[in-house]
């Protein structure tokens, strides 16, 4: 198990106890994702040579598409990428609309160094790698012909950029004399329109010598200048994962095939070197993949993105384009237990106690009640099951030295405890909820 800090230890049992995947650490309780581990290392470095990776992930629900996507972007980290992560939704987040996508993009960009939201600390740090580098040509000098050097140097650096985007380097121009000046007013005003945050102030614009908000068009302008000042800056690039695409099958016939469309041209542009360091990640299922109202609305995609998979699954390559993952069976599911249970002893005073009391056949138990009420749908389990094993009767073994879960805790799962999608994946005839 990865050696894990409590702060980190205490992010996941949390998120557990509230149903949701972790953003960090992921590698203290995954199982079954080694076989990608080596390719995927191989792929980031390429990509940190300057070339741009794709990669689509396919599963049905509940195979861990998005703790995959995680644990991912993990893994990109420790490399020394950046990572951001955009649920594309029906209307927040529409994959048509390249601005909504990027400002979620700027709003989750996380580093290894910087939680969610890290663009202000990125760009502080290059503008101090700029000056770094002032200095160390020419010298001490004055502050402000430090401010005009770095402005010159950072012109040249943004020259290939603002051929297509001249707002990306007038926004940091501005900025730059924003913080010299200590207006933090104006400065966070423009890196809040630098984000792609709309109703930033009309003063702030004019500061700038912009107009409007960031579009569709400019969006791929920025996300280009934000690719060079991580390279800059000494980040090997950005993982950028694109998580349930497969919500384009639920819109408008003409919003999907824009949809589409976008990714196709995301993906060929990629491909042709227009976003050096970007390895783009997107998840869907197998529907979206392989139905009519997905990735086959349009031929040129489903060329791109097709792959044959053989019968045996041991025989996956993971270095195709598309990769898909297993479905959890109920050994894996106790394995995942075994592993969050290491992570709760961590921090635990009853260790010894949590290890013996919530011994693995308790463990198995647990795992083949919960999926039993959920009709025998190992894939619906996952998040379910390790829900119960943390709030219900792990905590309670920490806490209660009388308690005994098998005398004193009966497994119930009522209707509003399931996400939609998990409402749709198991038959009502066949479960046992209590509602």
């Amino acid at each position: 198990m990865t050696s894990l800090s409590p702060a980190r230890a205490d992010e996941i049992l949390d998120a557990l106890r509230r149903g949701t995947v972790p953003e960090s650490a992921l590698d203290a309780f995954a199982v079954g994702l080694e076989p990608y581990r080596d390719t995927l290392r191989v792929e980031l470095q390429q990509c940190a040579t300057g070339r741009g990776r794709f990669k689509a992930v396919r599963g049905d629900y509940g195979t861990g598409k998005t703790f995959f996507a995680r644990w991912f972007q993990d893994l990109a980290r420790d490399e020394g990428f950046a990572t951001s992560e955009v649920q594309i939704s029906e209307t927040e987040t529409p994959l048509h609309r390249l601005e909504t996508v990027y400002r979620r993009l700027i709003e989750h960009l996380m580093s290894a160094q910087s939680q969610r939201g890290a663009l202000r600390s990125i760009i502080d740090g290059w503008f101090y790698s700029l000056e770094e580098e002032v200095v160390a040509r020419d010298g001490d000098c004055s502050e402000q012909k430090l401010l005009e050097a770095t402005d010159g140097l950072m012109g040249e650096r943004l020259r290939v950029i603002e051929r297509q985007a001249p707002a990306f380097g007038a926004c940091l121009r501005a900025y730059r004399r924003a913080i010299a000046d200590v207006n933090e007013e104006l400065a966070s005003g423009l890196i809040a329109w630098m984000s792609g945050q709309p109703n930033v102030a009309a003063s702030v614009k004019r500061a700038a010598g912009i107009k409007g908000d960031i579009d569709h068009f400019g969006a791929l302008g920025f996300l280009q200048g934000l690719l060079l000042i991580l390279r800059d800056s000494g980040f090997s690039g950005l993982v950028l994962v694109l998580d349930e695409v497969e919500t384009l099958q639920r819109v408008r016939g003409d919003v999907r095939e824009k949809s589409l469309n976008a990714l196709r041209q995301f993906m060929d542009e990629i491909d042709a070197g227009r976003f050096p360091g970007l390895y783009l990640m997107i998840t869907g299922t197998p529907a979206f993949f392989d139905g009519p109202q997905g990735v086959q609305r349009l031929p040129p995609l489903a060329q791109r993105l097709h792959v044959e998979f053989g019968r045996d699954a041991r025989f996956d390559n993971p270095r195709a384009v598309q990769i898909r993952l297993q479905p959890f069976d109920l050994g894996r599911l106790s394995e995942v237990g075994q592993n969050v249970r290491r992570v709760f002893a961590s921090r635990s005073t009853q260790s010894d106690r949590i290890v013996t009391v919530a011994n693995d056949a308790l463990l198995a138990d647990l795992a083949a009640t919960v999926t039993g009420k959920l009709g025998g749908k190992i894939g619906v389990a996952p998040r379910i099951f390790l829900k119960k094993w943390v709030s219900e009767v792990l905590d309670r073994i920490d806490q209660f030295p009388d308690f005994d879960p098998r005398r004193d805790y009966a497994l119930s799962i009522t209707a509003s405890e399931l996400t939609r999608d998990e409402q749709r994946a198991v038959s009502p005839d066949d479960v046992e909820l209590d509602l």
